[in-house]
């Protein structure tokens, strides 16, 4: 186990910025994590947990000490009459790890294809996609303090999930370790077909609408509106749908009959982002070295060596701009370090 000092995380965040942690190392082991709390000299330092730096806003200098969570393996733990129960370490690759439950003949993560990031990552987001929550599919996750090394086992409800929210992410946040996640997968699987062009999409294919079509359905639609990371430097999408009252969705249709929308509840709409964004017309359009992408307006991007001053001062402008002309505030979804 190494430590290391003013070690470069360009590579290790998504949006490439330009950021230097005062110390680093990789954990690949429960034994690794209690070597670092046990030793005195980061005992009253910051700690910050690092996963795959999709969804992250790192500043230039991160002080204290980054923990690259980088352990692995996946297994079906068990499964009864109507589930599966599969276990992925956290540092597993998302995206890697779907398409393994889908060669196992395991079904329900199809629509979360091609997002980036780490298994253990995936509850702290509450990451979601094509009308589809990771919520609904965890059973529990398992956790490693970082004040003293204790492990605990949170249950679905324990995570406190919300649209893209959970307890690590507010009350939880920078306290635990997420080590490993518990999925389950039911043996009964009604595909997710309605949102979007996902149905249209996987009836192309030609191969018979089941989970493996409609996981390549996806990740056809993301290549084709989304930039890869490796080539063009972004977080995915850098703002979460608004929900707001149905009532002033209403009122906004009166003015912006194309708004796009979409029921969530009784009484409440989320609206597309990227939508709000592109009418605001930020789509496509650059301040400094970061702009939005020019065929998904919900993309913030890095066209050469931004820090996080210009990704946030970004981000402010697209904010204030959308709310001037509809009325509604838009938050950006990475997690700002």
């Amino acid at each position: 186990m190494e430590i290391l000092k003013n070690f470069d995380l360009k590579s290790l965040n998504t949006l490439q910025l330009q950021a230097f942690a005062e110390f680093y190392t990789e954990l690949h082991s429960e034994e690794d994590i209690q070597r670092i709390l046990a030793d005195a000299t980061f005992a009253n330092i910051p700690k910050r947990v690092l996963g795959g730096g999709s969804n992250l806003v790192m500043p230039t200098l991160v002080q204290g000490l980054v923990l690259k969570v980088s352990n692995t393996g996946k297994a079906l733990l068990k499964e009864d009459a109507t589930h599966w129960y599969v276990q992925s370490s956290a540092g597993e690759n998302w995206h890697d790890f779907v398409q393994w439950t889908l060669a196992q003949g395991f079904w329900g993560l199809e629509n979360l294809s091609l997002i980036p990031g780490t298994a253990g990552a995936a509850p702290i987001q509450n990451i979601g996609a094509y009308g589809v929550e990771v919520k609904d599919f965890i059973d529990s996750v398992s956790a490693i303090s970082l004040r003293d090394g204790s492990k605990r086992v949170f249950s679905n409800s324990e995570c406190e999930f919300a649209y893209r929210d959970s307890y690590f992410k507010n009350a939880g946040k920078d306290q635990w370790i997420i080590w490993d996640v518990t999925f389950k997968l039911p043996k009964a699987n009604r595909l997710a077909l309605d949102y979007g062009d996902i149905r249209k999409e996987a009836e192309r294919l030609g191969t018979g609408l089941n989970p493996r079509t409609v996981a390549q359905a996806v990740i056809n639609i993301r290549q084709s509106k989304l930039p890869d990371p490796k080539q063009i430097a972004n977080a995915g999408s850098f703002f979460k749908n608004p929900i707001i009252p149905t009532a002033l969705r209403d009122q906004l249709l009166n003015t912006y009959p194309h708004l796009v929308s979409f029921q969530y509840g009784e009484a409440q709409c989320k609206l597309a982002a990227g939508w709000l964004i592109d009418q605001a017309g930020w789509k496509g359009k650059s301040a400094g070295p970061v702009g939005m992408f020019e065929k998904q307006a919900l993309v913030l991007v890095n066209r050469g060596e931004a820090t996080a001053e210009d990704v946030w001062g970004l981000a402010q402008q697209v904010s204030a701009d959308v709310y001037a002309k509809f009325g509604v505030e838009i938050e950006p979804e990475p997690i700002r370090w």
